[in-house]
């Protein structure tokens, strides 16, 4: 694999971000609003065992996995991600007509075309805004907050909403226990807004980096339903809709690349580590948190690890972890937190947040 690359608005400046971020002059990004969406219908390990040959104990000793939410046949994508962003909305104070950007991170939207961001965008009542998705895979949360970001900064919009949203039920091959024991459905979302002198309390996006290195592209992947591989009788007959993932490959990628990310992002902040009071890594299964863990000299309790409810949700991953950390008070005055993800591409990225401090 080739060394990655990144980007990220402050990487050619000489002032640090986090320093940059104390100035009253800079215009910022904060987050103001999280919310998420999960279905109803839970699927365990033991209902799995009926399903493929595999035991409770086998799952959770490997993944961490105890149970996932699953989808309902006629419950999509844009479904849950209107559910999670109107929970947003309403964590932000806001209503539809003060969005004027959406973007949805997915790999399974509700239709190749139109985007499911223009679904959201019309079942919320939204109109003249700008909308569109992003396929970054597991990381793509981390990818609409970079560009969300950035567009707010350009000072073109004002509030945006960004959703990542998962129906991974619809492409597992249920006869496969390497993947179908791993993965779940669900939404995050989260409203970010444009702030001249952010609010006492209010989460500030510091800084980001992305990443990516096609030549792994072929240790995750869904190799039918675009123009290489059309649908078809004998693509689906093949298994060609179906994930395919070599998980060996993937865990040893995830760890390292993860470690870098997080620590790059600290580094051109200058930030300590030690002052990192949450980190809220992709989930996709706890022996890479924990590695993670080992390897940053962190300990367990400064990650945050929901993944033995929800499993492997991809782009709705981390928003949901972010919003489970922000409800559970994790995210205190004068705190940094890193978001930090992998994901097919390969894709890779680190968000470092801020939640400013409340005066006396």
């Amino acid at each position: 694999m080739s060394d990655y690359s990144n980007s990220g608005r402050n990487r050619d400046s000489n002032v640090p971000s986090a320093v940059q971020s104390e100035s009253s002059a800079r215009t910022t990004v904060t987050i103001t609003g999280t919310g998420s969406c999960i279905p109803e219908k839970i699927l365990t390990n033991d209902d799995l065992t009926k399903l493929v040959e595999t035991t409770d104990e086998w799952i959770v000793s490997r993944t961490g996995i105890r149970e996932r939410r699953i989808a309902a046949p006629n419950e999509t994508a844009s479904d849950m991600a209107v559910r999670a962003g109107v929970r947003a909305l309403e964590s932000a104070g806001l209503g539809p007509g003060d969005i004027d950007l959406v973007i949805v991170a997915t790999i399974t939207p509700d239709m190749l075309f139109p985007s499911t961001a223009c679904l959201v965008q019309d079942r919320l009542g939204m109109r003249n805004v700008c909308a569109f998705d992003v396929e970054a895979a597991c990381s793509g949360f981390i990818y609409i907050t970079e560009i969300a970001s950035a567009m707010l900064q350009s000072g073109r919009f004002r509030h945006a909403l960004i959703i990542g949203t998962e129906k991974l039920s619809s492409i597992l091959d249920w006869s496969d226990r390497s993947t179908c024991v791993l993965f779940g459905d669900g939404a995050g979302a989260a409203v970010l807004s444009r702030e001249d002198n952010p609010g006492e309390g209010r989460v500030e996006v510091v800084d980001t980096l992305l990443g990516s290195d096609g030549s792994a592209s072929n240790i995750l992947y869904m190799p039918g339903g675009g123009c290489r591989i059309p649908a078809s009788a004998d693509s689906v007959a093949a298994g060609y809709h179906f994930l395919k993932m070599n998980g060996r490959e993937v865990f040893k990628v995830a760890v390292r690349i993860m470690e870098r990310a997080a620590l790059e992002i600290l580094q051109r902040n200058n930030v300590p580590l030690e002052k990192v009071r949450c980190i809220i890594p992709h989930q996709a299964n706890v022996r890479i948190i924990e590695m993670l863990s080992e390897r940053m000299k962190l300990p367990m309790d400064r990650f945050h690890v929901n993944l033995d409810l929800l499993g492997n949700t991809s782009a709705a991953s981390v928003p949901l972890a972010l919003d489970e950390a922000m409800a559970e008070g994790k995210i205190s005055d004068g705190d940094y937190v890193v978001l930090v993800a992998f994901g097919a591409g390969l894709t890779w990225g680190a968000t470092l947040l801020r939640r400013h401090e409340k005066s006396l």
